[in-house]
């Protein structure tokens, strides 16, 4: 099979994989492609029998690289690290759309907590639901080795998010009353339909001005916001769109993405907040805005 094909065929798993471990949509297509040229060298030089378990080795070995060489730029990170958003318009069809709920804000940031090793056992197992043979091949270990990687990580993964039993209509419903509420500068509903705890993360790695620290409780939350509003010029706009699977809202200002939304629902109500605004985690978004 030519390689122009393989890409085709095999892009939308392999991005899948990368994303899920970087947490950077450039960094899995830069993985992606870096991998391809390899591959399209190597297939002439050797007789490759399974393409499929190759790149997918190849991904997950790259991924791992990129990953250890973050670290300690990761270290001195300034603010909250969430991860690079993926945005689609509502209903838009994806490949990822039977995984949506593992490319969720929440969900990635529990993926941070495992090693590099770690998370690619536990991904493959868990999201792609390959068997422990196949994830030895990948990941270059023993099955019964990547069965104890598997059920150690899953037992170390902490404050995993409980399941909101809100679908996704009535989510979508929820952060437009929540983002209109904003705009009108109405308090009591913006506090109605968040949580007494709520959380805000907000994401500007030094570049833009932003809280560093979270931001606890619905009444500082909705402050925060306050204060937000009356710093926003007047040529902004919401535009509501899925964001890493979930309802999530836009932020442009003069047709520029500027800041990009997230949400976790728990008991009906909205629990969490994420905010990504720096402007390097959005310039794959720019030419969409």
């Amino acid at each position: 099979m030519e390689t122009a094909e393989l890409y085709q065929i095999y892009k939308p798993l392999l991005f899948s994989i990368a994303y899920r471990m970087t947490g950077s949509v450039m960094d899995a297509e830069d993985i992606i492609h870096e991998s391809f040229l390899t591959f399209s060298r190597l297939v002439n030089e050797k007789k490759i029998e399974n393409e499929k378990a190759y790149l997918c080795r190849m991904v997950m070995n790259s991924s791992i690289d990129k990953l250890r060489s973050a670290a300690s730029l990761r270290e001195v990170y300034v603010g909250e690290w969430l991860p690079e958003p993926i945005v689609e318009e509502a209903n838009e069809p994806s490949h990822l759309y039977l995984m949506k709920e593992s490319i969720s804000t929440a969900y990635l940031l529990l993926l941070q907590q495992l090693s590099e090793v770690e998370r690619a056992v536990f991904l493959l197992r868990e999201v792609f639901q390959y068997s422990y043979d196949e994830i030895g091949d990948i990941v270059e270990k023993s099955p019964t080795n990547c069965r104890q990687i598997y059920h150690r990580s899953k037992k170390g993964i902490t404050n995993s998010p409980k399941a909101s039993t809100l679908d996704l209509h009535a989510m979508k419903s929820s952060i437009e009353q929540f983002t209109l509420a904003f705009q009108k500068g109405n308090i009591d509903k913006m506090l109605g339909l968040l949580r007494t705890d709520a959380v805000f993360i907000a994401d500007g790695g030094g570049k833009v001005t932003t809280a560093i620290k979270p931001i606890y409780t619905s009444k500082r939350i909705v402050s925060l916001f306050s204060s937000i509003l009356k710093q926003l010029p007047e040529n902004y706009k919401f535009e509501f769109k899925e964001v890493n699977g979930s309802p999530g809202v836009i932020l442009t200002i003069n047709g520029y993405v500027a800041y990009v939304l997230s949400f976790e629902f728990q008991a009906n109500q909205i629990a969490r907040i994420y905010m990504v605004a720096n402007p390097d985690k959005l310039g794959h978004l720019q030419i969409r805005a």
